[in-house]
This record gives C-alpha cells, structure tokens and sequence, in this order.
C-alpha cells in the first residue's frame, strides 16, 4: 500500500504529521482503555459483594416471611402486601467516566415505614417488611453496579478495536509510507547528484 504514496516532500511532510497524530490518538485510546479496565474491575468486585450480601439479606427476609405466614396467615400476609405502596422515590444520577455515563443512585430509605395498621399483626411480620427493604436497596445499588459493568464493557471493546486498528493497521502503514517516500527521495538525490557530475565532466570535455 506504501507504493501507492506519492513519492513527493509535501507528501512526506503530511504523511510525518498524520503518523504523529495517529501515535498521539493511539496512546490516549490506551490510556483511556487502561481507566475503564481499572473501573471495571472495581465495580465487578462491588457487584460481587453486593450479590453475597444481597443473598444473606434474602435468606433472613424470607425466614422472617416464614414466621409472619406462620403467625398470622398466608391470606392475611398477602392482603397486607398488596396494600404496601410500590416504591418509586428512586433518584439516579449520572458520571461520566472518559465519556462513559455511569448510573449511581441514592440509598433507598431501608427505615421502618409500615403503611399497615399494627393492630392484627405482628413483629414477625415488621422484621420481614423490614428485610425486604433492606433487599429492596441492595437490589437498586446492585441493578446501578451491574448496569455500570455492562457500559464500561461495551466502551472498552470499541476502544480496544480502535486501538488493535491504529496500532496493527494504521501506525504500520504511516510509518512503511514513509519509509518508502524517504527511500525514493534518497534514490532521487543520488540520482540527480550523479546526473551533475556526468553533465559536469561533459561540460569539462567540451572545454
């Protein structure tokens, strides 16, 4: 593909800015594919142990569901659910992380808020309300982490293939049409130097 450079100064002097620039993109590619690695791995560990800590969380919510279904019946159990409001105060925030926009949402109020009379029920069924909020804000933290995963995964493939592109395909092509138009020039200059001395000698011979 060098060959079909056209052999000229201005060409090469283009070709040397171009093969610049392409190094200066490379590197900042690279280094932009080095943070999102490292804020991937981050916020893989943090997914993780929000998934440990979310099955621990549930295990004692459905235990404590358990004893109020035990204690109070299941009808009566799910008449009381159906009455809970569904929550919706779920506020999310946007960062930007090397043009990334990474969700973060604020804690959920995990508090006792019961929206049932206490009259007829019992503490078994306040542990299990309260166990399941506590599950309910581990699942928004854990839907914002894995969605999180999920975008720096997708940039970091892009930029991987810009980089694999410039470093594979377009640094070796800048750096052998340059080497080629330098060659054809060096060739040019010698060429011409011995055309000055013949065309001198001539002109000596006609002296």
């Amino acid at each position: 593909m060098a060959s079909k450079v056209t052999p000229t100064r201005g060409a090469l002097m283009r070709m040397i800015r171009t093969a610049s620039l392409a190094q200066k993109g490379h590197d900042l590619l690279e280094r932009k594919r080095q943070i999102l690695m490292m804020e991937l791995v981050k916020h893989i560990d943090d997914a993780k142990d929000l998934q440990r800590e979310m099955a621990s969380v549930f295990a004692d919510a459905y235990k404590a569901l358990e004893r109020a279904n035990i204690s109070m019946g299941i009808d009566v159990v799910e008449d009381i659910a159906m009455a809970v409001p569904e929550e919706e105060d779920f506020i999310i925030r946007l960062k930007s992380i090397m043009g990334v926009e990474i969700p973060e949402i604020d804690p959920v109020d995990a508090s006792l808020k019961p929206s049932y009379s206490f009259y007829g029920t019992s503490g078994s069924l306040d542990i299990a309300y309260s166990a399941f909020r506590r599950v309910l804000e581990l699942i928004s933290r854990l839907a914002a982490v894995e969605t999180s995963v999920y975008r720096l995964a997708v940039q970091i493939k892009k930029t991987h293939k810009r980089v694999n592109a410039l470093e594979k395909v377009a640094i070796p092509f800048y750096k052998s049409s340059i080497a080629y138009i330098e060659n054809v020039l060096e060739e040019g200059e010698r060429e011409d130097i011995v055309r000055m001395k013949k065309a001198k000698e001539n002109l000596e011979k006609k002296k």
